[in-house]
């Protein structure tokens, strides 16, 4: 069958939904994370090539260009400069290479996946965290698909001040699962940075959504790989400084990330549902000055252990 052929086979909503979710997806994820680990380069080769049958897979800007495993491939690095960064003050660029989802105000501490499908923020942050300093902010749900470059990076200079990790289900998070499974992202295994922004002191959430076949998040601030079977602490306060475009972490497939800011932010030019982004591009923009918030943020609202 010729990869066009693969392709439209797999855009049949019934069937994707069936062969990416009706399955034993943490089983299949153990799994998975197992194979792409073996080094070997003749596998890798033979596994990307068949990755390439049903995805729009593209090395050219990678810094390697042969790999040893599958998973070296998953979170390749890129060549230098490949991803220019928007360095405008009042702008907060995109994490992540990505494609736009739902994006909207938060209303009542209540946000979308899918139009018809809310979810509550308080569900989302766990309940060790304090979500209503971003009530009546921005929200913005970004998909990383598997063929996309995996690492995520700081949208502006900032202080990573906590990360609350909460485990879970691995359902695919593309969009045919959107529509189908409802509160999706608050099943999902996931990570939340919690930041402050330099400039003004602003929070800024982002929350690291892994699903099937990923389920495993590394981030340079800590020592640990956060995945389903991390038995250590889930709150980890961490006093990191970071500047704008400095890659935070990595997924270790295709994955989501949701992106908060509180009222006086907008969607950038040309930012809106279904556009594709790459990492640095303008993300949100400063509309608006604001005070510096003095609402109590994750480190405090943390219970768990240290």
């Amino acid at each position: 069958m010729k990869t066009g052929a693969w392709r439209r086979l797999l855009q049949q909503e019934d069937l994707n939904f069936l062969l990416t979710n009706r399955i034993p997806r943490i089983a299949l994820t153990r799994a998975m994370g197992r194979f792409s680990k073996i080094r070997n380069p003749w596998l890798a080769r033979l596994s990307i090539a068949v990755w390439r049958l049903f995805t729009d897979l593209d090395l050219s800007d990678a810094k390697q260009q042969r790999f040893a495993s599958l998973h070296d491939c998953f979170t390749r690095e890129l060549v230098p400069g490949a991803r220019p960064v928007s360095m405008e003050a009042d702008v907060l660029c995109s994490p992540s290479d990505c494609i736009v989802g739902e994006c909207g105000t938060v209303q009542a501490g209540r946000v979308y996946q899918a139009k018809g499908f809310p979810y509550r923020m308080a569900e989302l942050f766990g309940p060790t965290q304090d979500s209503s300093e971003f009530e009546g902010g921005t929200y913005l749900t970004l998909r990383l698909t598997s063929a996309m470059y995996h690492r995520f990076h700081a949208p502006h200079d900032a202080t990573l001040e906590h990360v609350t990790y909460l485990s879970g289900d691995t359902w695919n998070v593309n969009p045919v699962a959107l529509k189908r499974v409802e509160r999706l992202f608050c099943r999902n295994e996931r990570a939340v940075l919690r930041l402050r922004l330099a400039q003004d002191q602003q929070p800024l959430a982002i929350v690291a959504v892994a699903a099937v076949l990923v389920a495993s998040i590394r981030l340079h601030a800590l020592d640990v790989l956060l995945h389903l079977r991390w038995a250590g602490p889930h709150e980890l306060p961490c006093d990191a400084r970071v500047h704008k475009g400095q890659e935070l972490g990595w997924f270790e497939h295709g994955s989501t990330l949701i992106v908060f800011v509180p009222p006086g932010f907008a969607l950038a030019e040309g930012v809106h549902t279904g556009r594709r982004l790459r990492m640095g591009e303008p993300l949100l923009r400063r509309v608006a000055a604001t005070a510096p918030s003095t609402a109590g943020h994750a480190a405090g609202a943390a219970s768990g252990p240290a």
